[in-house]
């Protein structure tokens, strides 16, 4: 989403934002694709991460693709895939429709739904309901805020809720509010398109599923620090 507004408020400025692609009666249709991988410690595993993004489309709609894993000492846990139609439906939310796959930790198809956009005092806010291939209901709601320390360092905090309508014992989760995660992250811009950064992670487990971990072993919370490159163009 901080690659969005950046992307958005670039392209009001020419030769400073995402490249205009075709140019109609009254609209200009821009791309745009951004990527954030990091790499650092969790507990006593090594981790890699991305979190990418690509989208394509002007004020009245976007086409988006959107990307996020992890890897524990080279093994994949997490990877997913979305592909997004979105639509402005106020002056500061987009509705999305689309499809997400997971690759891991098991392959599954969900159908997607939901609304990002910035919320009241400049939260950015990404939240999704998603209904599984096997019926699954869940919900993700994500948000974040840029503070400016200077022109370049900028502090980022964000915090991510998941929850279930049931139980999925597939996955090892537990119906309710099943996870938090919080992340810190201190960047500096070199330039607009280039930003290395540090962040902390924290994820931990709630509910029923924090009790579904501790019975098979599993611990319930993780802490990570990372660095990482930021890149969009």
């Amino acid at each position: 989403m901080i690659a969005l507004l950046l992307a958005a408020a670039a392209g009001a400025h020419a030769g400073h934002g995402s490249t205009p692609v075709h140019a109609g009666h009254d609209s200009i249709t821009y791309w745009m694709v951004r990527l954030d991988a990091d790499a650092g410690r969790a507990d006593d595993a090594d981790v890699y991460g991305w979190d990418a993004e690509a989208w394509v489309g002007g004020d009245a709609q976007k086409w988006r693709l959107t990307s996020q894993g992890e890897a524990h000492d080279g093994d994949v846990e997490q990877a997913e895939f979305e592909l997004l139609y979105s639509q402005p439906y106020s002056d500061f939310f987009d509705w999305k429709v689309g499809v997400r796959y997971d690759v891991e930790p098991e392959g599954r198809t969900y159908l997607t739904a939901g609304v990002l956009g910035l919320s009241p005092y400049f939260f950015e806010t990404d939240a999704a309901l998603y209904l599984s291939e096997d019926g699954d209901l869940s919900a993700r709601v994500t948000q974040e805020f840029d503070l400016l320390l200077t022109q370049r360092l900028v502090l980022t905090p964000e915090v991510e809720l998941e929850a279930f309508a049931r139980d999925v014992p597939a996955l090892g989760i537990g119906a309710g509010i099943s996870s938090v995660k919080a992340e810190l992250t201190l960047r500096y811009e070199v330039t607009r398109k280039v930003a290395p950064f540090v962040r902390v992670e924290y994820e931990r487990a709630l509910g029923e599923t924090a009790g579904i971990a501790r019975a098979a072993g599993r611990d319930v919370e993780t802490t990570s620090v990372r660095a990482g490159l930021r890149v969009w163009f």
